[in-house]
């Protein structure tokens, strides 16, 4: 079963990302990228972590991206093969953030 929501995580995935970059048309959202997605048992939840290159962008782009839920979730049905398309939830990634720091950390432990 495992497999399963890591194939039907990996379409999900790519097809948003495909949606988000060729479809979308909203300024207001910079350049985003989308590491991962975690799918619920049922397949009727999805998370979908993004993170953004500027940070200044982050607000402005979570924003964007809730308003633009309809339209990718709509996109993303035509793409599924399954009976109900998931509910979308949008989570920051920040997991850049920390691998950044912890190396900055390892860095100044390695200098003394």
């Amino acid at each position: 079963m495992a497999n399963k929501e890591e194939r039907i995580a990996g379409i999900i995935r790519k097809s948003i990302t495909e949606i988000i970059t060729m479809e979308l048309k909203n300024p207001h959202l910079g350049f985003v990228t989308i590491p991962e997605v975690k799918v619920s048992k049922d397949f009727s939840y999805a998370k979908v972590y993004v993170s953004f290159i500027v940070e200044d962008e982050i607000e402005e782009g979570m924003k964007a991206l809730e308003k633009s839920k309809g339209f990718i979730r709509s996109g993303l049905a035509k793409r599924l093969d399954t009976r109900r398309c998931p509910d979308l939830v949008f989570v920051l990634d920040e997991s850049f953030k920390r691998e950044a720091r912890i190396t900055e950390l390892l860095n100044k432990d390695k200098e003394k």
